[in-house]
This record gives C-alpha cells, sequence and structure tokens, in this order.
C-alpha cells in the first residue's frame, strides 16, 4: 500500500474508514502492461471532477502506480483509489486535494470458476461512477452468498436487468452479445470487448422472464477477465460454451499498455 508513492500512517488513511468519500478503478497488471490503461486513467480523471471538482493528474497517477508495482508480482491486481485524507463529514464541501493511494495483490492466473447469481432489486448511487461506498452492494452480495449465491444481481425498478455488484454483465442468444440497455457502471472489459465485437452487439432490456431464450451468460470484470455465469435464481445454462473461448481468446490479444 502506497499514498502518494510512500507508506501511509494510520492518520491518512482512517478516512476511508470514517468518511468514505472517493471512487477507484481496479486493473489487472501482467509484466507491467495493463489491457486498457488509457481507459482505466480517464475513469479516474472523469470521477475525479464529478466528486472532487478537481482536475486529476494523470501522469502523477501513474507515476505512483509505476513505484507500487516495483516489487510486486508479475501478474497482479492493482487498485488506484482517489480520496482526500483531510475531509471528514463535517467538511466534505470544502475545496479537495485528491491523494493517490494505491494497493495491491497478487493475480489468479487460471480462469474464474463459474458463479451463481440471485437476482435483487437495487439501483447503485451514482451508477456510471465507480465511488468506493460500497456497503450496499456488499451488504446484497453478502446476503446472495448467505443463501447459497455467488454474487448479486441488480434488477431496476421496472425490472429489468442492470449490472452484477462488481462487474457487467452479457448475454448470449443465437450466436449474438447482448448488452442490457440500462444505467450501470460501464466497466474497462466490457468496453474494450465491445470495440473488438462491434457490429456484433446489440443492447436491449433483459428481463428475468427473457433468460430461457439465453444460450449462455457471462459476467466481465478486469481483475477476473471473461467470467462464465452457470444460473441466475433457477435458471441455468452450461458452464462452458464456445463464445467463452472465443471472447477470452479476444480479450487476450488486445495489448496491454505500459504503466
Amino acid at each position: 500500500m502506497q499514498l502518494n508513492g510512500t507508506p501511509p500512517d494510520l492518520e491518512q488513511v482512517k478516512t476511508l474508514a470514517l468518511t468514505n468519500y472517493g471512487h477507484f478503478t481496479s486493473m489487472r497488471v501482467e509484466d507491467g502492461c495493463v489491457r486498457g490503461l488509457s481507459h482505466h486513467m480517464q475513469r479516474l480523471a472523469r470521477d475525479c471532477r464529478q466528486l472532487f471538482d478537481v482536475d486529476l493528474d494523470i501522469d502523477r497517477v501513474r507515476h505512483f502506480l509505476r513505484l507500487a508495482l516495483e516489487d510486486a508480482p508479475a501478474l497482479t491486481t492493482a487498485r488506484v483509489t482517489i480520496y482526500d485524507p483531510a475531509l471528514d463529514l463535517g467538511s466534505i464541501g470544502k475545496d479537495a486535494d485528491p491523494n493517490v493511494l494505491v494497493t495491491t495483490r497478487a493475480a489468479s492466473p487460471g480462469v474464474a470458476s463459474p458463479m451463481r447469481l440471485r437476482a435483487i432489486s437495487y439501483l447503485r448511487d451514482d451508477p456510471p461512477v465507480k465511488h468506493i461506498g460500497l456497503y450496499a452492494a456488499l451488504r446484497r452480495r453478502r446476503i446472495a452468498q448467505r443463501d447459497g449465491f455467488d454474487d448479486v444481481l441488480f434488477l431496476n425498478p421496472n425490472g429489468t436487468i442492470s449490472e452484477i455488484a462488481t462487474s457487467n454483465i452479457g448475454f448470449v442468444r443465437e450466436g449474438q452479445i447482448i448488452w442490457p440497455k440500462s444505467e450501470y457502471l460501464n466497466g474497462i472489459t466490457m468496453t474494450l470487448l465491445q470495440q473488438e465485437l462491434d457490429e456484433s452487439v446489440v443492447v436491449e432490456p433483459v428481463t428475468l422472464s427473457d433468460l430461457n431464450e439465453m444460450d449462455a451468460v457471462f459476467a466481465t470484470n478486469a481483475a477476473t477477465g471473461i467470467r462464465a455465469v452457470s444460473a441466475v435464481e433457477s435458471t441455468e445454462w452450461p458452464a462452458q460454451h464456445e463464445i467463452f473461448d472465443e471472447l477470452r481468446g479476444l480479450y487476450a490479444d488486445i495489448p496491454g499498455e505500459r504503466v
């Protein structure tokens, strides 16, 4: 863990627990390169303007990211969190000086196991922003896991599907990829796949009643790539489908950007 390039002390990080105001992005680093690194940086810059009314110095962020990765394994998951340690509950409206916290952990080299999803009606606060206010999403994930599922699928008030707690969701019908038409956090992995697939993807509202029409379902996430979804509630699909290998191949062929 490094804050602005050096190990932080307790005073500097306690704001994350006591105020919990900020935003972040997580990325998979392979030999010092990241697929979609420029998208991650654009996300940080966009969200910083949204949350702090400040233009983020992306070159500075990349410098701190490089420092944090110096002793990290070749395959690493890095998270960059932007927050201001000086802001507290009573002074949240002050001018902000966003700091850069970089944390790293070893990334799994294998393909993530298929997951079963429980559907719950919930709309995240500011869906397009990758903010650190994860209580409500994690609370619903916990409920789902206590009921025997792996994660939670969010439904809009009108019953349409939006996203998984910390992943995007995609559907396969007659060989075509479908993204749900909804407001959600547009993930970097989803964005990169969209660029590769281009016109072979459609966007349309998807409800639970539409799931029987789907041949396969998958999740996308920067840390795990493309992960099979084997069930949503009682609707099930095979854990293996040829489209998964195709998508993983497309994703693997996307060149990484040097940090």
